[in-house]
């Protein structure tokens, strides 16, 4: 039988694989810190930018997708962009909502 060729893997330095768990680790720190600083409501806000960074160079690098065709980013794009129409349905959702008036009959009258 021949045998397929379904396309060059890049294979990535371990010294890259280094690198990105030290800057993990060093978000990780700068997360912890972030958290004993008093920034009002802008703590949740710090705290999810980092996140979000983290995520991304987890996405990059140990998933390969810096390194993947066009079809897998187009993938990846296409499942963040369904994720943020399923997380604002979530969210108007939970803003719209009356709390605190269990038992109550609201604007019914």
């Amino acid at each position: 039988m021949a045998e397929q060729q379904h396309g060059t893997h890049h294979v990535v330095p371990t010294r890259i694989y280094y690198g990105i768990f030290a800057i993990l680790l060093i978000l990780t720190g700068v997360t912890v810190a972030a958290a004993y600083v008093d920034l009002g409501r802008m703590n949740t806000v710090v705290a999810l930018a980092i996140a979000c960074f983290k995520a991304l160079i987890v996405v990059l690098y140990f998933m390969h997708v810096k390194y993947s065709t066009r079809v897998i980013k187009l993938t990846v794009i296409a499942g963040l962009y369904w994720m943020g129409i399923i997380f604002a349905l979530t969210l108007n959702d939970y803003l719209t909502r009356a709390w605190g008036t269990f038992g109550q009959q609201v604007g019914l009258q």
